[in-house]
């Protein structure tokens, strides 16, 4: 992990851009976090994986956040090959400010891979509660129902072990041809295993890209199984003559927000939430620990889409 920032450093920017006053009253109310209420906040911690575990924490929790969405998986914030030497570490720095260390993404897919194992494992002994699992593709020399059968069993065996960890898995619907893009897929797949620890993590920002105009009927298919969100907002764009799927900010997109929100509500999906920041950020948005813009801008975006975020989420009514 890179060297420490002293404390008043790292506050510097929040301070100069008049973040700090804005999550004041945020800080001074919040209490230990056992568990993820339903529409916490959490930090997805790719975007600062410039920071170490001590700065991660502090920065999210001078933000604002309820807590931390922790990478554990290949150059992540945690290493799955370093999980019980760091994940520790990581999350007693999250309870040392009072951030809920209960959520993490990960590239687990299968139960008997042996890394795997021991992330899961870990996790649950420091008392995680939530996990992003790795993506799984469709063969391109084998026929769809024969990959869906075979991933049935794959992952009745993970919830399996998620159920004896007390744990929730979630797979992500991500834009693309993997399994689970399309939803309708993931969803027949985890009515048929019928588990609550295995399940969702759903992308509405994907969700979009792949459903169009009929998202919203994705969504209440797979609503009884979704565990955690992840939200970011999206665009179409020509890029080079092609037309490709662009990340913006928060708001600034194609996601129709409002209805989303309300047929949450409407579906009682109470689940807490991962932010996302996957538009130009100097690296940020891609995972990078070396930034080509100053660090101070990137806790701005951060601090913008959480405000905006929070204020959907009041709007519709999802939050007192």
């Amino acid at each position: 992990m890179p060297p420490q920032l002293p404390r008043r450093d790292l506050l510097k920017g929040l301070l100069a851009t008049g973040l700090m006053g804005s999550v004041a009253e945020t800080k001074a109310n919040r209490q230990p976090a056992a568990d993820a209420a339903p529409f916490s906040v959490h930090i997805f911690s790719k975007h600062l994986h410039f920071l170490n575990y001590n700065e991660l924490a502090a920065t999210a929790a001078d933000l604002g956040f309820d807590g931390v969405d922790l990478t554990v998986r290949p150059d992540g914030h945690v290493e799955p090959a370093r999980v019980r030497e760091d994940l520790p570490s990581a999350v007693e720095a999250l309870k040392k400010k009072k951030l809920g260390a209960v959520m993490m993404t990960t590239a687990v897919t299968k139960a008997d891979d042996p890394v795997s194992r021991s992330v899961l494992e870990t996790a649950s002994r420091q008392g995680i509660r939530y996990y992003r699992t790795g993506w799984l593709p469709y063969p391109a020399n084998q026929p769809i129902p024969a990959t869906l059968k075979q991933y049935r069993q794959q992952l009745h065996e993970l919830a399996t072990l998620n159920q004896q960890l007390n744990l929730a898995g979630g797979y992500q619907n991500h834009a693309g041809t993997n399994f689970g893009s399309a939803v309708w897929d993931l969803a027949s797949v985890l009515a048929d295993l019928n588990n609550p620890a295995l399940g969702a993590q759903y992308d509405i920002r994907h969700g979009t890209v792949e459903g169009g105009t009929s998202w919203s009927t994705g969504l209440r298919m797979i609503a009884p199984h979704i565990r955690f969100l992840a939200i970011k907002d999206v665009i179409w764009e020509k890029v080079n003559g092609k037309w490709k799927a662009v990340s913006v900010p928060l708001g600034q997109g194609m996601v129709d927000f409002p209805a989303y929100f309300a047929l949450l509500k409407q579906l009682n999906v109470r689940v807490p939430i991962s932010l996302h920041l996957e538009y130009p950020l100097g690296g940020a948005d891609q995972g990078k620990r070396e930034l080509t813009i100053p660090r101070e801008k990137v806790y701005q975006a951060i601090q913008t889409d959480l405000q905006t975020l929070r204020g959907m989420l009041k709007t519709a009514g999802l939050v007192g």
